[in-house]
């Protein structure tokens, strides 16, 4: 790293990091009654209330990954699961676009100072966007400026509605693939969001056509060396989105299960003259559930935290520990939706009505499983690399 480069100041100490997380987590906690309040709002605008997004953003978690030279929380991945879930756990979709935020806003390290935080520098500042390459990009200059006019459209733009930058994954005539960063009054968006779950993550299409991005505005993934080197410019990126991803998951399955739980007390099935709470089948389902969803969420955690450690000690994440985050993911995904199916199965009828949660969290939580980063197909590489055999593990 070169003279005059910002360095992360993340070696607080415990106590520092124990009070930064409990303030993210009791935050997050605290706007559970204001995003509840919006959640059919979300519904049915197909995009995050701005009420929601504004609390959100004020109170630091749209960010959680920025560093703290650029005035960010800059939370652990463990803290950021827990964030997420909690979020998640009043709304999906605010989850979910709690999580897009965040882990877009890791990019921060490698940006170049100056862009960085310009960027970032403002909490109120959001980002978002899509990492695949659907962009391309033409080398330009714009008042002495280099960068790259880029082209291209990008589907699951996920809450790029309310970012005021955009990135988008290209492909550059220079033969570099970059992330470029372009304010959203150069973005054009497309009303593609008709979905059965996560309605209110507004999650449209966006595309650009010939917009330019300054060369410090963008980064090449893989190859750009970290300007802000901390622990979670070492941690592996597509295992923090997979957490990110599956800790929407969690939320909505805990959410569920809560809401049979209450619906359980007083609930008399047609024809049973005892209580759904009374049942000894609900009992057993219950129980089993909680148990899968804990081991679940426990098994990620533990995932995040050695490898955590590892990063904070200076040394690179071993395959084994990139293997272990996304399966620690991918499980945590699957277990959440089925423990909200069960959830969902239990409360009957009552639970078919737009009225009812449980239908929300059973669509929602299906979207979750879909990602790209969480799907059960990806059991078929982690298996592949768990007999040893050659796979690409450049999505690590």
């Amino acid at each position: 790293m070169s003279a005059g480069q910002p360095t992360s100041p993340s070696v607080g100490g415990a106590d520092q990091h124990a009070s930064r997380r409990t303030a993210l987590l009791t935050a997050a906690r605290d706007l559970s009654e204001l995003i509840e309040a919006h959640a059919d709002d979300g519904e049915r605008l197909r995009r995050l209330p701005m009420p929601t997004v504004k609390a959100l953003a004020d109170a630091d978690l749209m960010r959680l990954c920025v560093p703290a030279v650029y005035g960010g929380p800059e939370a652990d991945p463990m803290t950021m699961v827990e964030v997420i879930e909690a979020v998640a756990q009043s709304d999906g979709a605010a989850g979910w676009c709690t999580m897009i935020a965040s882990t877009t806003s890791s990019m921060s390290s490698f940006l170049p100072a100056a862009a960085a935080q310009e960027i970032y520098g403002d909490r109120s500042s959001i980002t978002g966007g899509v990492f695949a390459p659907n962009g391309r990009g033409e080398s330009a200059t714009r008042n002495g400026v280099s960068g790259f006019d880029v082209t291209g459209r990008w589907p699951w733009g996920s809450g790029t509605q309310h970012c005021r930058w955009v990135l988008g994954g290209a492909s550059c005539d220079d033969g570099t693939f970059r992330l470029c960063w372009m304010p959203q009054s150069e973005i054009t968006f497309h009303d593609t969001w008709h979905t059965s779950g996560m309605r209110g993550s507004g999650s449209l299409d966006y595309s650009v056509d010939a917009v330019f991005a300054p060369a410090e505005r963008t980064i090449q993934p893989g190859v750009t060396q970290p300007v802000v080197d901390g622990a979670l410019a070492r941690f592996p990126n597509f295992g923090l989105l997979a957490a990110g991803v599956s800790a929407v998951g969690l939320g909505i399955a805990r959410r569920a299960l809560d809401e049979l739980v209450d619906l359980a007390q007083g609930k008399k099935p047609q024809y049973s003259s005892r209580t759904l709470a009374q049942s000894g089948f609900t009992q057993v389902e219950v129980a089993r559930a909680d148990a899968r969803l804990r081991a679940a969420r426990a098994f990620l955690l533990s995932e995040l935290s050695a490898t955590w450690a590892t990063v904070e000690a200076g040394s690179p994440a071993s395959i084994e520990q990139r293997i272990g985050i996304r399966s620690a993911a991918v499980h945590a995904a699957t277990v959440a939706a089925e423990v909200t199916d069960v959830a969902f199965t239990l409360a009957g009828g009552t639970a078919v009505y737009d009225t009812s949660l449980l239908g929300r969290s059973l669509r929602d939580a299906h979207v979750v499983t879909q990602h790209i980063q969480t799907a059960p197909k990806l059991n078929e590489t982690i298996g592949k690399l768990l007999l040893g055999l050659d796979v690409d593990t450049t999505m690590f």
